[in-house]
């Protein structure tokens, strides 16, 4: 995952307001609180480490609810607003209870000239939801994203953050059916895919036993790196475009 899926930031829409339940139970806040240490531990300032103790609050609930906010609140010593600040400001945090998978659909410029509103369209006809909502059984929450930063693999679906590279509405649809199955599937450039919680509780800096670290860039991501090389092409040193 790149920096920029990782922090998501989306801040042009107010989204939902911060809702579900308002405490945890005593085991569960004793659970988080173990976590929490070895997250913030790794930090020279506590505070810093806000952003993991939000994706392992969104990994106990799929959301950030009011309980999240006050429990990351009390580990950093900063109030529920300024928590709240951060966690409305990046489009990774949900504001609405999420499904065992996200699936999210890019319509941004390259992947809507390659076919992404088709794909939209036909996920949202077979799983019978619009974008933003989950289907009913509680599999899938269908996402409409502006960008996953694959233009170089168009179009692009993201599940759990994962890539699914290439995209037809028949693969689409395909992928979906292995889902709705009970099946993880295997995303094109990584591993099998890992539920929405558990990646939240990866995202916290806490993989799962297993995980796999992900694969290689593919050969249309490095394509230009090959021909540089062909052609023995390099970039001006620092000062040298200025003549100096």
């Amino acid at each position: 995952m790149s920096i920029d899926l990782v922090l998501g930031s989306r801040p042009e829409e107010p989204g939902p307001p911060i809702s579900g339940p308002t405490s945890y139970p005593a085991d569960v806040e004793e659970r988080l609180t173990t976590d929490a240490a070895v997250i913030m531990a790794r930090y020279p300032q506590a505070r810093s480490a806000l952003l993991p103790l939000l994706h392992l609050a969104q990994s106990e609930d799929g959301y950030i609810t009011a309980a999240g906010i006050a429990f990351c609140a009390r580990q950093l010593n900063l109030t529920d607003a300024e928590v709240a600040a951060v966690a409305t400001f990046y489009s990774m945090y949900r504001r609405t209870p999420t499904g065992e998978y996200l699936v999210g659909v890019c319509t941004n410029t390259l992947c809507a000239i390659m076919g992404g509103d088709a794909i939209l369209d036909t996920l949202e006809s077979d799983l019978g939801v619009h974008a933003g909502d989950t289907t009913g059984d509680g599999r899938i929450t269908l996402e409409h994203i502006e960008c996953n930063a694959a233009c170089d693999y168009a179009p692009v679906i993201m599940v759990n953050w994962e890539f699914f590279d290439n995209q037809t509405p028949i693969t689409a649809r395909q992928l979906v059916e292995q889902i709705r199955a009970g099946q993880a599937p295997n995303a094109t450039r990584g591993s099998r895919v890992c539920s929405f919680r558990d990646t939240a509780r990866t995202l916290a800096g806490l993989p799962h036993a297993g995980e796999s670290a992900g694969g290689a860039p593919g050969d249309a991501t490095l394509a230009g790196l090959r021909i540089a090389r062909e052609f023995g092409m390099s970039a001006p040193r620092f000062g040298e475009s200025e003549g100096r």
